[in-house]
């Protein structure tokens, strides 16, 4: 079977690996010249690369382990110690730690909670705790369930104090979906709470050890390649057309250069654009069915990564860091946590700004100077002396539409792989998975839409065939 793909991003190789793997033919179309999609990279003129985000690879990521795996690659995950680290805004270059000793789950996560006594006392620690044991016995039907409230809304339904929000969870809730506790669906929290606690490395984290499409979308092309599927890049999808019946006759794709418009035919057909280019995409046809529709509830939220080279060493934590800044999110120096970006003398700090919907109409000049304000609170030792440490160069990705945006209720308008169109599915991070939208959701998602079509064609291919075991976590992890 012929399958076309829009979108070469982790969903659509994922659906095209997984696609190979059960014996189709997939041909992915990306109308960008780079591969990855939201996890895309470009290098400049003096070789350095830069990201559209800063991305983690976590324990609690089974699909995303099992394809490293899978594609024999696993070497390229640098994982870290198991911890979590915050700056500690009020005394300026320090830092308080979440330290996960080695003992099983979720007594490994209680005790790096009890351990920490910078930022919770012991009564807002026992508070929270007993809080989240709704989550944990009821599970994911009671995660679902918590969509209707936002974060700040569920810590107060809980009667867990105020401060709990302030000191951990909007430094999280920035890390999660790039919005604070009081948009962010408690949802989000609650999934990636229950994955941490429950699974003994599930809050783990890995880097890769260079640029993701380098690293990690190149040897899924490679797969996809070797065995009989195609992946082009410059080649956008213009119209998707369609049959009397309203079924998918072709991709109409853009000509180059002047030449004309050409038709692509397959047997099935995938979109894995994100949600917000899909919607302008749909026929007029389509976009009167409830499932369609429905679409209109999600929108991407704005992202802005900066990526700064100093010309010494601001800091030695091989770590990622929340840094509990009103602009910032999360930020790594990536010459020490990343093999592909070391310097043994200079850093290259990767920070993520948000909220960024008051920024991302700003110029990339006053981004940076915003961000190197916060850095001077972050590190005083370094701009506070006679010689400050010099901003050599910098770059800013914008993203106007990311992630999609996951406030309270949006659960109900994620829509199902397989959509009402026999010929026609979706896959994505904002389509209807366990994980959210994350690399791990892009990734199953991606298997999901894979399942979907091979089961519409009924073609005999069981889903282990297809090796989509999209539950199991028991991924060895170093």
């Amino acid at each position: 079977m012929r399958v076309a793909i829009a979108g070469a991003g982790l969903a659509g190789l994922s659906c095209a690996k997984y696609l190979t793997d059960a014996g189709h033919t997939p041909i992915i179309y990306e109308r960008r010249d780079v591969l990855g999609g939201k996890v895309a990279a470009w290098q400049d003129a003096d070789g350095d690369w830069y990201e559209t985000g800063l991305h983690i690879f976590f324990g609690a990521y089974p699909n995303m382990l099992q394809l490293f795996k899978e594609l024999n690659i696993e070497d390229r995950l640098q994982w870290k110690e198991h911890t979590m680290i915050f700056n500690q805004p009020e005394a300026p270059g320090t830092y308080s730690r979440f330290d996960f000793p080695d003992l099983p789950a979720p007594i490994n996560g209680v005790l790096a909670i009890l351990g920490n006594n910078d930022m919770l006392t012991w009564a807002e620690k026992i508070r929270f705790g007993v809080g989240l044991i709704p989550a944990m016995i009821q599970g994911q039907k009671y995660v679902e369930e918590m969509d209707k409230y936002s974060w700040s809304e569920w810590l107060k339904k809980q009667n867990i104090p105020p401060r709990v929000e302030k000191e951990v969870f909007i430094a999280m809730s920035k890390a999660l979906n790039f919005i604070n506790p009081d948009e962010i669906s408690a949802t989000i929290l609650l999934t990636a709470l229950n994955r941490f606690l429950q699974e003994k490395n599930g809050s783990k984290m890995a880097f890769l050890d260079g640029a993701p499409t380098e690293r990690l979308c190149q040897p899924m092309v490679d797969y996809i390649t070797e065995r009989g599927g195609e992946v082009k890049l410059n080649a956008p999808i213009k119209e998707f057309l369609l049959n009397p019946d309203g079924t998918v006759r072709g991709f109409l794709l853009r000509g180059k250069n002047g030449t004309e418009d050409e038709v692509i035919t397959a047997d099935a057909y995938v979109s894995a654009m994100p949600v917000d280019p899909l919607k302008v995409m749909l026929p007029q046809q389509w976009k009167q069915m409830e499932y369609f529709q429905k679409l209109e509830g999600l929108e991407g939220v704005p992202v802005i990564n900066v990526h700064l080279w100093f010309d010494r060493k601001l800091t030695e934590i091989d770590h990622l860091l929340f840094s509990r800044s009103p602009l910032l999110s999360v930020y790594a120096d990536m010459s020490n946590t990343c093999r592909g970006y070391a310097n043994p003398d200079r850093s290259m700090l990767e920070l993520v700004l948000a909220p960024a919907k008051d920024w991302i109409s700003k110029s990339d000049q006053e981004i940076v100077d915003v961000t190197m304000a916060e850095l001077e609170k972050l590190f005083p030792d370094h701009f506070g002396s006679e010689q400050p440490a010099k901003l050599l160069k910098s770059h800013v990705v914008k993203t106007p539409r990311s992630v999609y945006k996951a406030t309270p209720g949006r659960q109900q308008y994620r829509p199902d792989q397989k959509s009402p169109i026999a010929n026609f599915f979706l896959t994505g991070d904002y389509t209807m998975q366990r994980y959210l939208a994350s690399m791990e959701g892009a990734v199953l998602s991606g298997k999901l839409t894979a399942q979907a079509i091979v089961s519409s064609q009924e073609s005999g291919v069981r889903i282990e065939e297809l090796n989509l075991n999209t539950q199991n976590s028991e991924v060895q992890i170093a």
